[in-house]
Order: C-alpha cells, then structure tokens, then sequence
C-alpha cells in the first residue's frame, strides 16, 4: 500500500503538551510508516483555518489522506472539515467535543471522530487539589487560557463545581504559554491593588503557565517578595520531562498528568484507513493528579501557614 501522508495541526510550539503532542504523534507516525506533517497554527484560529485550506485545496500528488488537528478557536472549523470530507480526506479533532461530527459521519465515508481529555474532569481534580492545600479555604488565582477555548471554560467549570464553598477564585487570562502568564502575571503585580489583594495559591490551567506566574512572583522584591515567596503553584499537563519534574523539584506543588492523545489519533486513522474500520465518534482519556490526592494532605499545613489570611 502508498505510504500514508497525515498532516496534524497544533495550537502552538511553545506550549509543552503541544510539543509532546507532536512527538507522541510523529512516534506513531514512524511505526505505522506514516508521513507526517506538523504545523502550528501560533494562537490564531484564522492562521489555522488557512493552513488546513491550503492544504485541502492545494490538489497536490500525493496528496494528504488525514488531518489531525487541535482547534485554537471555539468553532473547531465545521467548514474546514467539511471541505476536508468533500476532498475524500480523514478528519480527527483533538481535546475539543464538536457537534458536527455526527454529521460529518453520517455523509460522508472518510473516517471522523475525536480524541479528547476529559476537561471537566480536569477541573475538577484541580478543584480536589485545592481543596487538600487550604482545608481552611482562602483565595486562590486561577490562570486560564484564552476565552474562546471550550477547554479553558470546561476546566474552569469542573475547578469551580469541585472547590470547596471558602475558596474564592481571582482569574487571569493568558494564551496556554509561559510568556504570556508571565507577562499577565507581571503587569498585575505591579498594580497597587495587587498589594491588597490576598492571595493563598496559584492555580493554573496548564504547566507552562504555572511556570510563568511563578517566575513573575519571583521576581517581586522588598516585603511583597515574603509575602508571595511560600505560595504554592498547580498545573496541569503532568508530562514526565516538564510537568512532573517540576513536582519533583519543587516548582510546582501538583499538577494533573493528561495523556498526549495525538498519537493514539494517528494510530486510529491508521487502522480506519487501511482496515476500513469505524472508530468511535469519541474517545476520552482519563486525566490523574500528580502527586495523588492523598499525598498533598501533608503539604496543607505548610501552604497555610504563610498564608495571607493567617490560618
């Protein structure tokens, strides 16, 4: 059989579970004989979109036979997709749930469906995390990714649905990456109200950004150094080069290890192509905290005896 040509759209390089969602998809990608492409579509959902025409309509020998991608904006590109079944190419979105799906399904005979985490749950281990690190409540600031990401705001609902009622939430926007928490986080702490504000942990929706509101609280000075100095930081991605071993050295306090689903897309398409299997419209994987739960019911004396509310 032809080699199989893949392209796989990625929100981002700068993000550390995009580059293990790339890695994981190119690993598969070499077992399965598969050429692959990988793009990235910078944060912008119109760079994305053009991307995957140009590719769709390009009517290049050999042309693709599948498009992987995961959605930078809200609408996950119906059009896109559709445009990409007419042309007789396999569609697979990452981490999003899409209605259009079924459809897709339904009228047309190339391969379509979705691989995602579970966001909700996600949050929700989030929510469990916090709750083990301030028993006595508090606030805590809440980092989350762009406004239109439906990842974003189901994170956001299951941290919120499983926090304790005492926990308040401040939240800060940024674009999944450490340079733009770190530059979000900055700016806030050089507002005089930021001094007035108590704040007992740090929780952000992924790793990087983790990373970026902890190096901009590090680079406070004076008292407000002290007084940020001993708050704890959480992620989210869990990867074991990045996520984890900030864990392990201390720069976070936890984080939720959310497996790379890219390569077990590849993997699917694969097998629907040349096997002329159905895979199912969606397949979740299952996110875990890291450290376990019970593991940070240690650390909660230590998270609040430097709080700012004294507990």
């Amino acid at each position: 059989m032809t080699e199989l040509r893949f392209v796989l759209s990625l929100t981002n390089a700068d993000n550390d579970y995009q580059v293990e969602q790339a890695a994981a998809a190119e690993y598969a990608a070499g077992r399965l004989d598969v050429d692959l492409k990988v793009l990235h579509a910078e944060n912008d959902a119109i760079t994305q979109s053009q991307q995957l025409l140009q590719i769709i309509q390009s009517g290049t020998v050999p042309r693709c036979d599948a498009i992987l991608f995961e959605p930078v904006g809200g609408t996950a590109l119906p059009q896109v997709a559709r445009a990409a079944a007419a042309a007789g190419i396999g569609w697979a979105v990452l981490n999003r749930d899409v209605e259009y799906l079924a459809e897709l399904r339904s009228t047309s005979r190339v391969p379509a469906f979705s691989v995602t985490s579970d966001h909700e749950e996600i949050g929700r281990i989030q929510g469990r995390q916090i709750a083990m690190l301030l028993p006595h409540g508090g606030s805590v600031l809440s980092i989350q990714g762009a406004m239109q990401s439906l990842a974003a705001k189901q994170r956001a609902s299951g941290m919120l649905e499983s926090k304790p009622a005492d926990v308040q939430v401040r939240t800060m926007r940024a674009a999944w990456t450490q340079a733009s928490a770190y530059r979000v986080v900055s700016s806030w702490l050089r507002l005089s109200t930021s001094q007035q504000t108590l704040i007992d942990l740090v929780a952000a929706q992924d790793d990087s950004m983790a990373m970026g509101a902890r190096k901009a609280f590090q680079e406070t000075t004076g008292a407000s150094l002290e007084r940020w100095s001993n708050v704890p930081f959480l992620g989210c991605d869990g990867l074991p080069n990045s996520g984890q071993a900030w864990v392990r050295r201390k720069s976070l306090t936890a984080t939720i290890y959310i497996p790379p689903n890219a390569g077990k897309a590849v993997e699917m398409m694969v097998d629907a192509i040349t096997n002329g299997t159905t895979p199912p419209e969606r397949t979740v994987t299952t996110p875990v905290s890291y450290p376990a739960l019970d593991a940070l019911k240690s650390l909660a004396p230590a998270a609040q005896k430097f709080s700012a509310h004294g507990n």
